[in-house]
């Protein structure tokens, strides 16, 4: 690991926590010799650049030998005042969308984006993305119909997955009718679980987004979505940012203390997951940061370092990830026997796999 990248991960971790690490039982940076047009590379190119700023900041209060180059340091500024732009327009976008569908007697919940952006200490210095809204079977057709008579230049849906993209007034939105992975039946069946308990038993918690109340998935539902969705992208789409593990571990820890952790586990078994919560929860302690939340699959086993170095490397080649899992190099870092090597992963012929690519025009 280059000593950019070291110093990256330093700063990610002193922004997402808002502090540095304790300096007087642990040697000081090295500042010299960083490569700071390489780290501000990575910090935008894994949708951090708000975290690292705030770990600038949060270190030149305690180091005084942190010297960024002025034109690096006005990027940063730049790229983050923007970002905070962007946040505050989405979030308007949100209310009144989620306003407009109410009145119309669709009710959506938000998931994934700015739900989870509230957990962070500067939630509005948080890279955004799409629009995500999680809804049941009868929400979901009729709000495909409300928003696509206002929409243009539309993805085609998918119909296993219940997906439709949709462009609205510059902002593209998901509405989801599922928040399935394609990766297995198991995975798919214990997520319409969770889905169910989101639904059919009213598990949510409230976002007062100005002046409207946004619905979003109760924390132990959500931490769940989350991890399938990501661990999702690492088998099926571009590959993981180090901004979704942020996400997972913002949310983790702001609902820390009232987690059913058992519930959690069981999921996460039911599913089939479990070597990859373990595997990318001893990334997130080792790379990031994250504190053990006290036994069980939430804390860091040493053993699994080797593994998640190697996630990690991953992870930090970006683009070039698809290449590298369609060589089956994924086969270095999972047991050949588990869920990673079904066939309709890998090679895409499983019948999860034909589904999602049955669209709809």
């Amino acid at each position: 690991m280059t000593q950019a990248t070291r110093v990256f991960f330093e700063l990610v971790k002193a922004g997402l926590w808002g502090h540095t690490e304790n300096t007087e039982s642990k040697e000081k940076l090295l500042w010299g010799g960083v490569d700071w047009s390489e780290m501000y590379r990575l910090a935008s190119e894994q949708s951090v650049v708000g975290l690292v700023a705030i770990g600038i900041d949060c270190y030149k209060i305690n180091d005084s030998r942190l010297e960024v180059p002025q034109t690096v340091a006005l990027q940063f500024v730049g790229q983050t005042l923007q970002i905070e732009q962007r946040n505050k327009a989405m979030n308007s976008f949100v209310a009144e969308t989620v306003e407009k569908l109410r009145k119309e007697g669709i009710y959506t919940l938000l998931v994934k984006g700015q739900g989870i952006a509230q957990c962070y200490e500067r939630p509005l210095w948080r890279t955004s993305g799409d629009v995500d809204f999680f809804l049941n079977a009868d929400n979901y057709e009729k709000a495909k119909i409300y928003l696509l008579a206002r929409s243009s230049g539309n993805k085609l849906e998918r119909l296993y997955s219940k997906e439709q993209g949709i462009n609205v007034g510059g902002w593209y939105v998901e509405a989801h009718g599922t928040l399935r992975t394609g990766l297995s039946t198991r995975v798919d069946k214990s997520i319409d679980e969770v889905q169910n308990d989101v639904f059919c038993n009213g598990n949510v918690r409230l976002w007062t987004n100005g002046n409207t109340q946004v619905f979003l998935p109760g924390a132990d539902d959500d931490v769940f979505l989350v991890f399938t969705h990501f661990v999702k992208h690492f088998y099926k789409e571009g590959g993981v940012s180090v901004r979704q593990l942020c996400d997972w571990c913002r949310l983790m820890w702001t609902y820390r203390d009232s987690l059913n952790f058992e519930l959690l586990e069981s999921r996460i078994k039911r599913a089939g997951l479990l070597d990859e919560w373990r595997a990318f929860y001893n990334l997130v302690n080792k790379y990031l940061g994250m504190p053990d939340l006290g036994g069980g699959i939430t804390v860091r086993d040493s053993r699994l370092d080797k593994q998640s170095e190697k996630i990690m490397t991953f992870i930090l080649k970006g683009g070039e990830w698809k290449k590298w899992r369609d060589t089956f190099v994924v086969g270095r870092i999972f047991p050949m026997n588990t869920l990673r090597f079904a066939p309709g992963i890998l090679l895409g012929a499983t019948l999860l796999k034909v589904k999602e690519r049955v669209f709809k025009h």
